[in-house]
């Protein structure tokens, strides 16, 4: 096919943009709803493309939530996955036989499968660095695929963040209560896309939720920092909650582990009760729709 037959549009942090113009492949371990169409051509697929977990609870109830309703949203394409870390993709592998799709394989087997028309949908949290890298993926194969939509990550415009709030503070409810702080623990990075957190936190603030903090492992704002504002409030109790699709390694043991320099261990000594919740936002119907309407949105700029 013909470039000019194809569009690119690319998500950035704060607007949703999307991408018409390249190609991916499936994880074996997510059956395909089927591989042809009635007149024996191939489905076009969804790709679903995560960073991965090998805590396999999680998992299911996370990303594959995410695919799954992506599925049921979706029933004419086959829905596939892909992992973005090969460090757990190998784990997997080893420790139970799972063999999942990196990237590159992901759309090396869409090429073999004949599939012209793909949808990439990522389930990262905003446009870091691994999403920088799925983009990179998708211009080296652009040529091979007819049209490629690629969606946007979860925090990608205002109307993203309103969302997300909306759906965080529906899912702690229960806890949110006077003497209370919720604090959201997110994993952090260098990249310039580290600004969603400060944004993330000025959206609670702008839906009146004060006492809900957003803090990260890896970057800023810090433990230290989380600890200071929750000392500056009127708090007996906190509340901690992953900022990741997943609860995996860094919510099972950054945040709510018994070290004694684990979140939990940290805001306890400095004499709150706290009780961690290990919820990965994937397992949020409200945050599996905001991936659905992203999907929808891909395709509409792929059929525009």
């Amino acid at each position: 096919m013909k470039k000019s037959k194809k569009i690119l549009a690319l998500a950035a942090a704060a607007a949703l943009c999307l991408a018409v113009l390249a190609g991916c492949g499936k994880g074996q371990n997510t059956p395909p709803s089927s591989d042809e169409t009635g007149d024996g051509a191939a489905k076009p697929v969804i790709l679903v493309v995560s960073f991965g977990t090998s805590y396999n609870d999680s998992r299911d109830k996370t990303i594959g939530a995410v695919e799954n309703a992506i599925a049921a949203a979706y029933p004419d394409y086959e829905v596939r996955r892909a992992f973005t870390s090969q460090t757990i993709i190998d784990i997997l592998a080893e420790r139970e036989g799972l063999e999942i799709d990196n990237v590159d394989e992901a759309f090396d087997r869409l090429i073999a499968d004949g599939v012209q028309q793909v949808v990439v949908q990522p389930t990262h949290v905003m446009s870091g660095y691994e999403y920088d890298d799925l983009m990179a993926a998708v211009e080296e194969y652009q040529d091979q695929f007819a049209s490629v939509a690629v969606g946007a990550p979860l925090l990608s415009s205002d109307e993203d963040y309103s969302r997300v709030v909306e759906a965080l503070c529906g899912a702690t409810a229960e806890q949110d209560q006077d003497g209370t702080a919720i604090v959201f623990m997110g994993h952090g990075t260098e990249h310039e896309a580290n600004a969603s957190y400060a944004k993330l936190q000025d959206a609670f603030h702008a839906a009146g939720k004060t006492n809900y903090l957003v803090g990260t492992v890896e970057a800023t704002p810090s433990l230290d920092d989380i600890l200071s504002a929750v000392q500056a409030g009127d708090y007996t109790k906190v509340v901690l909650q992953p900022l990741m699709v997943v609860a995996g390694d860094h919510a099972n043991n950054d945040m709510a582990g018994d070290e004694p320099d684990s979140w939990k261990s940290t805001l306890a000594a400095a004499g709150y009760e706290v009780e961690p919740v290990l919820q990965g936002m994937g397992e949020i119907a409200d945050i599996q729709q905001i991936y659905v309407d992203h999907v929808q949105q891909a395709i509409d700029a792929l059929n525009g």
